[in-house]
Order: C-alpha cells, then sequence, then structure tokens
C-alpha cells in the first residue's frame, strides 16, 4: 500500500513539473530552450573549446530534460563565454621545475528563465585539473578539456535548473 502511494506521488509530481527524475526542477510551462554559442574571449585561446562547451551543454540538457532545442528565445536561455583558458605551474620540485601543471577552465553564463525570473543569473563558473607535467600536454589536452568541461556543464545545470 504505502509503495503504490510513494509511486503515485511521484508520477504526480514528476508530471506537474514539480520534480524530475534527473533532479531537475523544470516550470511545466516551460517547452523549449536555446544556448547560443559561447565565444573563446580568454587570452589564451583553444581552438576547439567553444564548440566543446557549447555543444555538451545543448547535449546535456537534450539528454536530460524534456526540453525542445531552439535556435534562438527558448523559455529557457543561455548565453556567455569563455573567460580562461589558464595552464600553470603548481609545485616546484627541487630543480626548480614545475613538478605538477594546473589547467583552469572558465566560463562566464547568463541564464534566463521565461517563467521564473528570479532564478536568473549571470556567473562565471570555474573549474580545474591538475596534471604531472612530465606528460606532453598535447596528448592529455583534449582529455582535460573533456573532463572539465563535464564538471562544468554540471555546474551551470545545477545552478540554472536544480533547486534542492
Amino acid at each position: 500500500m504505502i509503495k503504490s502511494i510513494t509511486i503515485s506521488f511521484l508520477l504526480l509530481c514528476s508530471s506537474c513539473g514539480i520534480y524530475s527524475f534527473s533532479g531537475s526542477s523544470i516550470p511545466s510551462e516551460a517547452k523549449s530552450i536555446s544556448i547560443d554559442y559561447f565565444e573563446n574571449n580568454a587570452l589564451t585561446k583553444q581552438p576547439i573549446l567553444s564548440q566543446i562547451i557549447s555543444e555538451k551543454l545543448k547535449d546535456f540538457f537534450v539528454q536530460r530534460t524534456n526540453l525542445q532545442l531552439e535556435n534562438q528565445d527558448g523559455d529557457l536561455h543561455f548565453s556567455g563565454e569563455i573567460t580562461k583558458y589558464e595552464i600553470k605551474p603548481m609545485s616546484i620540485n627541487s630543480n626548480e621545475t614545475a613538478g605538477q601543471n594546473r589547467l583552469t577552465i572558465s566560463i562566464k553564463v547568463k541564464y534566463s528563465n521565461r517563467f521564473q525570473s528570479e532564478n536568473n543569473f549571470d556567473q562565471t563558473f570555474s573549474r580545474y585539473k591538475d596534471f604531472d607535467s612530465n606528460l606532453n600536454l598535447n596528448v592529455i589536452e583534449e582529455e582535460l578539456i573533456d573532463e572539465i568541461s563535464k564538471q562544468l556543464i554540471d555546474d551551470v545545470f545545477n545552478k540554472s535548473v536544480v533547486n534542492w
């Protein structure tokens, strides 16, 4: 009996837009999302970074919500830019060479929610990954970017539509 009441409650809540199994809380009126291309305005340019961030954000929302992706004027709208792509030494060895380096990526995101304007924000998100300085950056750079961008997209998703 309790099990059927719990299942009924979860189904009712998810159909009303109160809760979804992805953990997101999206207004039931919201039907579409639009995500602008994130320009790379960092001092150091990484040629594929704009494409990666923009596409990962689109893919994340399409896979985890019922929102229709639109080119512009979505009920939920994201725009932004890449503000930092930086590699710097983090620890120095006894021979005065870097033991570890840190790749940091920052993105500035502007979010607009047509139905819940109190959730709108304009915020910078930053994540990093440390790596051994003996590794060839050209070999591991794509993997580092992938890991960091996933973390950034999670942060943006959580800030915009997860209201725990």
